[in-house]
């Protein structure tokens, strides 16, 4: 795979990063696409020391910025432009674990704006290469939240719903092309995803996971999605959902 480009959206952290350093170990070169800066640079210096630092190129991009995004894309250089897969693991959720009328209308908002137009956004850039090309590989990541609701989850239910229905419908788009579409489903997945939901309190994130008789690990993901990208070019993994053998919350 060492002719191969992927793009991976939130790559510096939990489900992303793992995603991104799975792709790098599989040989292939990544765009890393996230917003914190510090986790980028560390990023960069994991792939220096492995002698990696040529097969990753780290990248600060706000997803809510539609220009921002496709002037992203158009300015790549040269040798990162042509992207061969594009991971959209970037998601939001802070406010999450609340019913409705307790959150803001600028958290709903927020939790939209990344999880499914972010998303879009950065489809809409990537894609028309792939289209000019006859080929490229699209893997989204919903969740199974976009199979089933909770109570405290509305925007987030709302988004991974979308995310289903957009891929769904995107696969359908391209049918009839070389062009692969993937949603990968992941039950729950410890990272510091619950801490940024519960406005950055580690404590009650770390009692969120206790509560619950298991747990995925990020590289449970990063699996799937090497899966997913190892197929032969005429199978396309079409949904993969992923949850713990054990599901529910321990008793009280």
């Amino acid at each position: 795979m060492s002719d191969k480009t992927a793009l991976v959206t939130g790559a510096t952290r939990g489900i992303g990063r793992a995603i991104t350093e799975a792709l790098l170990e599989s040989g292939y070169r990544v765009i890393a696409v996230g917003r914190d800066e510090a986790k980028l640079a560390e990023l960069a210096e994991l792939a220096d020391l492995s002698g990696q630092d040529d097969r990753i190129l780290p990248a600060s991009l706000d997803l809510h910025d539609t220009d921002a995004v496709a002037q992203f894309v158009s300015d790549l250089p040269p040798e990162w432009a042509c992207i061969d897969v594009l991971v959209n693991n970037a998601g939001h959720d802070v406010g999450g674990r609340q019913a409705f009328h307790e959150g803001t209308a600028q958290e709903w908002d927020d939790i939209i704006e990344i999880n499914v137009k972010g998303l879009m956004r950065m489809t809409r850039a990537v894609i028309p290469a792939m289209v000019a090309r006859g080929q490229g590989h699209v893997i989204n990541m919903g969740s199974v939240s976009g199979l089933s609701t909770y109570a405290g989850g509305t925007a987030y239910n709302a988004s991974k719903y979308a995310v289903r229905a957009f891929t769904d419908a995107l696969r359908k788009d391209y049918a009839t092309t070389k062009i692969r579409v993937t949603e990968i489903l992941p039950g729950l997945v410890k990272t510091d995803f619950a801490e940024s939901r519960l406005y950055g309190e580690p404590d009650n994130a770390a009692a969120f996971y206790d509560g619950f008789l298991s747990h995925l690990e990020p590289t449970d993901i990063a699996n799937a999605v090497l899966y997913a990208l190892e197929q032969p070019a005429h199978v396309n993994i079409s949904q993969v959902v992923i949850e713990p053998t054990q599901i529910g919350r321990k008793e009280s």
